[in-house]
């Protein structure tokens, strides 16, 4: 088997192309942050983000987040094809600030919850899930 200039140059692109995938979806995860936020700072504590640490499926990966008084929890999955999870509010008579639900995860990558607290500043947590088998496009 012999390899031509335009085999050499398609393997060129295909690899320079999977090298700015990873860059365009944490810049997604990384714009919807900043819309979420304003581009506010954000604390590295405050929020309490429970994942699995092996996902054995990406199809249902279980999570929970909490935040004491916040009035709005945004979740992310950083390599997800669109990051966006779920945005949970809470009103002023809301019992807990807390939510737990079940995910996709596209392969092995970062979940981020971001709260925003009822003073106006901004909390995040974030865990890393790895993913046996995959569940969104794979």
């Amino acid at each position: 088997m012999s390899i031509t200039r335009r085999d050499t140059l398609a393997l060129g692109l295909g690899a320079a192309a999977l090298t700015v995938l990873p860059f365009r979806v944490n810049a997604a995860a990384e714009d919807a942050i900043a819309a979420f936020t304003g581009g506010a700072d954000v604390a590295d504590s405050g929020v309490d983000l429970t994942a699995p640490e092996i996902a054995e499926n990406g199809n249902t990966v279980p999570i929970s987040v909490s935040a004491e008084g916040a009035s709005a929890i945004m979740v992310l999955a950083t390599g997800n094809p669109t990051p966006g999870v779920a945005t949970f509010n809470y009103g002023e008579l809301a019992g807990s600030t807390a939510a737990s639900t079940r995910i996709r995860l596209a392969g092995t990558q970062d979940v981020v919850a971001i709260a925003k607290m009822a003073d106006g500043s901004f909390a995040r947590a974030s865990k890393t899930v790895k993913v046996t088998i995959g569940g969104c496009g794979g």
